[in-house]
């Protein structure tokens, strides 16, 4: 697990490999009774931390200006980096499925003990966070956010989701 600071608040991630009751998980985060109530994420769209920063930082300001798109703070960050303007598609392509087996966890002000009854509830391994970019899928995060080679070349895939998730709402 790691703490990063944004706009004054803390996000707590942690990235964990075969997990096996991902279909357990989203039932519960659909419910509305995941205890505590956390962003789930398809860790496979993830080649960096930084596009979940800027997800994280554009969902501490919906919040400040009461005008989050979702009814959660957390699927509202899952929601931003999806970098689409449709809701449920967003939740489907970067949250888990019911076969999710590699998943990051994110919290907003994240205390020890919430940090330690999620690795509790996970059932899977908790890995580095350095190992995202290995572990993506290129080809499907190319497809998602229409990233094409020559854009490659001049950058890198982690800034060019980051692009696509600042410019969302002036598109």
């Amino acid at each position: 697990m790691k703490v990063f600071e944004v706009d004054g608040s803390t996000l707590s991630l942690a990235l964990f490999s075969d997990v096996s009751n991902a279909k357990e998980l989203l039932k519960l985060m659909q419910a509305g009774t995941l205890e505590p109530e956390v962003a789930l994420l398809n860790a496979l769209l993830i080649p960096d931390i930084f596009p979940v920063l800027a997800a994280a930082h554009k969902t501490l300001l919906a919040r400040s200006r009461d005008s989050l798109t979702t009814r959660t703070l957390h699927s509202e960050l899952v929601y931003n980096y999806s970098g689409s303007k449709h809701i449920t598609e967003s939740l489907k392509r970067c949250g888990i499925s019911e076969s999710s087996t590699y998943i990051l966890v994110a919290r907003f002000g994240a205390s020890a003990d919430e940090m330690e009854a999620v690795e509790k509830f996970i059932h899977g391994k908790e890995i580095d966070l350095e190992e995202l970019l290995g572990r993506a899928n290129q080809a499907q995060i190319e497809k998602h956010y229409k990233i094409s080679g020559s854009e490659l070349g001049i950058s890198s895939l982690a800034d060019a989701i980051t692009c696509r998730i600042a410019a969302r709402d002036a598109l």
